[in-house]
């Protein structure tokens, strides 16, 4: 009897905390239901604009603005591709765009890299205010640096080049910044052992830091890619030639004082995203974990 009344306990407690369990699984849930809630609703307001697009891309013009709107794709698309390719050259400028940013990410991520690995791994005088002067240069707005630069390119001869869109930016302050902090954890006995057995500094560099921090790289070069393709100002000022506009340049140029191809732009807008959307799809996980191992370094 005494066993019986041990297991009949044991088991009534074990009902008790399974229910006080699941009773506070339930509370748990019930509390977060605002907030699943308000990121359904955030996430629905942030699809609306994308699938305007792709609608407004596959309708005319002229439909866009009737009553009621048009809910439902279209049959206009690969009429608005030809008109979209023969009033600025599409195909040209995506490759254009493509060209320059895969330029700039290149030349520009080994810029990053390098500088952010002397800034946490080396010990030198003044290396404080360099790191202090890197982080300044990101509070200057670009606005300010835009008639310098123009008259140095100008000087330079750079105008309506290549070259002149890159080559200012190379040195990046926030892919520095990305960069240093993701190395601050690299540990500087690795560095210390390849030394020892005879590793030059690039060697050091190359075959042991760059392999450990591959997510921090994948941020930076994803960054660096969607900004170059994205910018408009600085190229707008470089660029004087159709057969060289990037993207946004061209887009720009179809908004005409009395008259604005509106399918036109959101099919345009929608095929120069469609990279970015694909690069950041593949990159994702190393992108968001690039951001997080930099955020939590001191």
């Amino acid at each position: 009897m005494t066993d019986l009344a041990t297991r009949t306990l044991v088991t009534s407690g074990r009902d008790t905390r399974s229910l006080g369990a699941g009773e506070r699984g339930a509370r748990s849930r019930m509390l977060r239901l605002p907030l699943y809630l308000l990121l359904i609703f955030a996430s629905v307001v942030s699809i609306i604009p994308f699938l305007w697009m792709v609608i407004a891309s596959t309708h005319p013009s002229s439909e866009l603005f009737g009553t009621p709107l048009p809910v439902l794709p279209g049959d206009a698309l690969w009429e608005n591709l030809a008109r979209l390719e023969e009033s600025i050259g599409f195909s040209r400028v995506m490759l254009n765009s493509l060209l320059i940013a895969v330029i700039y990410t290149v030349f520009s991520s080994i810029v990053s890299i390098m500088c952010g690995f002397g800034l946490a791994t080396y010990r030198f005088r003044g290396r404080g205010v360099l790191l202090a002067l890197v982080l300044v240069t990101m509070m200057i707005p670009m606005q300010v640096l835009l008639v310098p630069l123009f008259q140095i390119m100008a000087g330079m001869g750079w105008i309506d080049t290549y070259q002149a869109v890159i080559l200012p930016f190379l040195a990046n302050a926030f892919g520095i910044f990305l960069m240093r902090q993701g190395f601050l954890d690299f540990p500087p006995s690795l560095i210390e052992a390849a030394r020892i057995d005879g590793a030059g500094e690039l060697r050091t560099f190359y075959r042991i830091v760059l392999p450990v921090a591959k997510p921090q790289i994948a941020a930076l070069v994803i960054y660096t890619f969607i900004s170059q393709w994205n910018a408009f100002i600085w190229p707008l000022l470089m660029l004087n030639t159709e057969a060289n506009y990037t993207v946004p340049v061209a887009l720009n140029t179809m908004i005409g004082m009395s008259r604005v191809d509106y399918s036109g732009l959101m099919l345009g807008s929608l095929l120069a995203t469609l990279p970015l959307l694909l690069l950041f799809l593949i990159f994702q996980k190393q992108f968001v974990a690039g951001l997080l191992g930099g955020a939590v370094k001191g």
